[in-house]
Formats: C-alpha cells, sequence, structure tokens
C-alpha cells in the first residue's frame, strides 16, 4: 500500500497495523503534503504506543557460553565426529577392508582418490553436525536456533548415508548384535551440569570416552555398521527431541505477543470511546 493511500484510509478508533506500508516507518515523505506528514507522524506515535515490546525468548537466555556441552545431543554428536575420524583414517590407511561373508576387516593398501574424497565429505559433514549446535546455541532468538539445528539434521543424514555405502563398497564391517557396549562406550552417561564428567571433548583426557577412544584409535576395525546405526539413530532422537521442545517454546512465545497486541488495541478502542 502506499503511504498516501495508507494516511487516507487509517482509521484511528480500529488500527490495521497488518496494512503498513512497505517502506513502513521509514516512509518517503517527498510527495506529500504538509498535512499528511502531520497525520503520518501522528500514526507513527500511535504505532509506537501500540505495539507491545516482543518478548525475550527464555529459550535463549544462557549463562554458560559453552552449555551447549550438557546437552545430550552434542555429546552424542561429538562422539560421533570423533568415531567417524577414527573409521576414516583406518580407512584410507587400507587397514579396513571387509571380506564379504567373513564380516572381518584386512588390509587393502592405500585408498585411492575417490576414496580420499569420500574421507573428507564424511568428516566435513560430521564436523557439520556438531558445529551447526554449538553455533545454533550462541544465536539470540530461537528460530535462529532451530535453523542451525536443522542444518545439523541434515549433515546427520549425509553421515548415516556415507556410513551405508560404505558398509555396502566393503569397507565397514556387519555383525548383527553388536553395540557401543562392546567399545566400553555407554551413552547413558551422566548428562548435566550437576553430574560434570560428561563435558567436553569425549577425546580429551579424563573424560569417560578418553580410554576405549585410545582402545578404539589402535583398532578401528572393532568399529561396526551396527555400532554407527546406534549412535546415528539416538543422536537423531535427541535432535528431535530438542527442536520439538524448541518449537513449543516459539509457539508460546508468539502467542504471548498476540495476546499482548490484542489487550493493547482493547485499551486503546476504549480511551477513543469514553
Amino acid at each position: 500500500m502506499m503511504v498516501k493511500d495508507f494516511i487516507n484510509r487509517f482509521d484511528h478508533t480500529n488500527p490495521d497495523w497488518a496494512q503498513l506500508p512497505a517502506e513502513w516507518p521509514d516512509c518517503d515523505l517527498q510527495r506529500l503534503t504538509f498535512d499528511e506528514i502531520g497525520k503520518l507522524n501522528g500514526i507513527k506515535t500511535l504505532w509506537e504506543i501500540s505495539r507491545p515490546t516482543r518478548p525475550k525468548q527464555g529459550s535463549r537466555v544462557w549463562q554458560d557460553p559453552k552449555g551447549y556441552q550438557y546437552l545430550g545431543v552434542w555429546q552424542n554428536a561429538a562422539l560421533l565426529r570423533v568415531v567417524v575420524r577414527v573409521f576414516t583414517k583406518g580407512m584410507i590407511k587400507g587397514e579396513l577392508r571387509v571380506d564379504k561373508g567373513e564380516g572381518k576387516s584386512r588390509g587393502a593398501g592405500e585408498a585411492g582418490k575417490w576414496e580420499q574424497r569420500r574421507k573428507a565429505q564424511l568428516d566435513d559433514a560430521a564436523r557439520s553436525v556438531v558445529r551447526n549446535i554449538e553455533e545454533g546455541w550462541k544465536r539470540p532468538t530461537t528460530s535462529e536456533y532451530l535453523n542451525f539445528l536443522g542444518y545439523s539434521q541434515a549433515s546427520l543424514e549425509e553421515v548415516n548415508g556415507d556410513i551405508r555405502d560404505c558398509r555396502t563398497d566393503g569397507f565397514l564391517a556387519s555383525r548383527p548384535g553388536t553395540s557401543l557396549h562392546d567399545l566400553g562406550i555407554d551413552l547413558k552417561i551422566a548428562k548435566g551440569p550437576d553430574k560434570g564428567s560428561a563435558k567436553g571433548d569425549p577425546s580429551a583426557p579424563g573424560h569417560p570416552y578418553y580410554q576405549p577412544l585410545s582402545t578404539l584409535t589402535a583398532n578401528p576395525s572393532r568399529l561396526t555398521y551396527e555400532m554407527f546405526l546406534e549412535l546415528i539413530n539416538k543422536t537423531d532422537y535427541l535432535l528431535r527431541k530438542l527442536v520439538e521442545s524448541l518449537e513449543k517454546k516459539l509457539a508460546a512465545d508468539r502467542q504471548g505477543y498476540q495476546i499482548q497486541q490484542m489487550k493493547l488495541r482493547d485499551k486503546f478502542r476504549k480511551t477513543q470511546t469514553v
């Protein structure tokens, strides 16, 4: 709507802020008369008084800049990144090649250019899962946080597809019944600031996963498709739960804002009828 039309049609008793000019509130005054500019300034004042302050989204109020490390989903994602690195290093060095039908790994010489490219893509995708959770944590709004969690979910699906291909192409053994417990890794370890022991990078000394990962690095052939699938699926589940929680928070914030608007409009109408 043009500014001039908006001014002439504006109803002070029942203001419709949904019909604001596209450039609002920085309107072009060149084609307006002195009287219309005065009316426009009055409408701007009414607009400033009527609109409620947007509520601060409580879900983005954080005290610890590294608080994401207490999230179960970040801990799983950080573990996945390290495990992927262990696997891809072994694949490139030729330490991982599955004998079909036996479910074992054997040396296969240096990997070709195609496998080196796959390694880089798989490493990048696993890294992206973690980094997007971290970047989203620092974003100022819930909607932005949700966007970055979406990027993490997409990267996680990319990891899932590459791991599936590695099994198909004979770089990853499938041994039904195996799990991360076989490596000494328990995904149910304490999660939260009151527990503390699970905070930080999983490959750092003192972390509950440090010793199991050190052993795994020395023998990456212990990894199986089922172990990766377990970790990927549980990470995906926690991502979905976090997104669901934030979406509910965002909906509540928006509903509260709309209610505030309605109350202010009713209050303004009552003052006009007195």
